[in-house]
């Protein structure tokens, strides 16, 4: 079982989401954040007043899957989170040791 995290452009979120379904996946974890890559924020205009906005909303969405749907389920966010522009995000694949329901007590591959 592996974890995709994707960062995400807030306004892309119900693609992904959408993206996902389509893949079969029944579960996601969404959280909004902040945070900065090769953008490193921008400048903005308040009350005539110059300042730097460090941190710019982004979007985590987590999911489980099985091993063999991985590949399938980055390039769906891929394709649904793409715009082309700076700051589109990234997605990062990580190994999952142990799945537990907690209302079942189902583990592993049965429980996602």
């Amino acid at each position: 079982m592996k974890q995709i995290t994707a960062i995400i452009k807030p306004f892309k979120l119900e693609e992904v989401r959408e993206a996902l379904a389509e893949c079969g996946v029944t579960g996601l974890t969404v959280t909004e954040v902040k945070g900065f890559g090769r953008q490193k924020g921008h400048t903005e205009l308040y009350r005539g007043a110059e300042y730097v906005v460090d941190f710019l909303p982004k979007v985590k969405v987590e999911v489980v899957v099985k091993t063999v749907d991985v590949d399938r389920c980055v390039e769906a966010i891929i394709k649904a989170a793409h715009t082309g522009k700076i700051g589109d995000g990234k997605i990062f694949v990580t190994s999952v040791e142990r799945v537990v329901r907690i209302r079942t007590g189902e583990l592993d591959e049965s429980a996602i």
